[in-house]
């Protein structure tokens, strides 16, 4: 069995756009299911434990974004999950906002990218209007090779959708992928099977698959596809 974590807040799920977040956590499981051949429990992030990953032996962790601002969540709502990312057990891929958990439990430090400047127009006023973002489909650097982003390529195209990032690299871990904009694309556990993107690769498409790639090549280091 895999852990499909839902990070959303449960506030944001009251919100005009909660039903169509709620939907694509569905899609992403069944993706997850399709990609390794498991089962793929959906846990919300508030009810994950150590002793939920003895309890289903699972074999790895993979930790969605979520709308709500990091500073919705208290401290107390994600000591378990932050317990789970320090016991280090099983392989564990977190996405977005998942990442920025992870990063934030093992010392990095989140904070917005920062305001658009004043007379600058804003390419998103739907989105988190006047702040700078990153939306949409757009190319990442991939800055060395390591087993998780065989055959992507220099430059694979990904999902964001984020006005926070972390600010730097937590002990541990190597920075593997940047943009201009937000510098900590892509962080690796220097020994271990953990990664965390600031970009959404769950949300690939025909059109730029190379998300799936990803997410696939995270189930072979985890030994659950060949």
């Amino acid at each position: 069995m895999i852990i499909f974590v839902d990070n959303e807040h449960e506030d944001a799920y009251q919100k005009p756009w909660g039903e169509r977040i709620m939907a694509a956590r569905t899609r992403i499981k069944y993706r997850l299911e399709d990609i390794s051949g498991e089962t793929c429990l959906i846990v919300r992030y508030n009810h994950m434990t150590p002793d939920l990953i003895k309890k289903y032996d699972v074999k790895a962790i993979l930790v969605s974004g979520n709308s709500a601002d990091p500073t919705d969540y208290a401290p107390a709502e994600q000591a378990g999950l932050q317990a789970v990312f320090r016991q280090k057990s099983v392989p564990t891929f977190c996405f977005c906002g998942g990442f920025e958990v992870m990063a934030e439990t093992f010392g990095g430090r989140l904070d917005r990218i920062g305001p658009i400047p004043e007379g600058e127009p804003d390419p998103f006023p739907d989105y988190a209007a006047g702040l700078k973002k990153e939306f949409g489909y757009m190319p990442i650097n991939v800055l060395e090779p390591h087993p998780f982003l065989k055959g992507l390529g220099e430059a694979p195209i990904m999902r964001e959708a984020h006005t926070w990032e972390v600010k730097n690299v937590p002990d541990e871990f190597k920075l593997y992928g940047s943009t201009d904009m937000t510098p900590v694309q892509i962080i690796i556990h220097e020994s271990l099977p953990i990664i965390g993107t600031q970009f959404h690769p769950e949300y690939y498409t025909d059109e730029h698959p190379a998300g799936k790639h990803m997410i696939e090549n995270f189930f072979r280091v985890a030994g659950i596809i060949p």
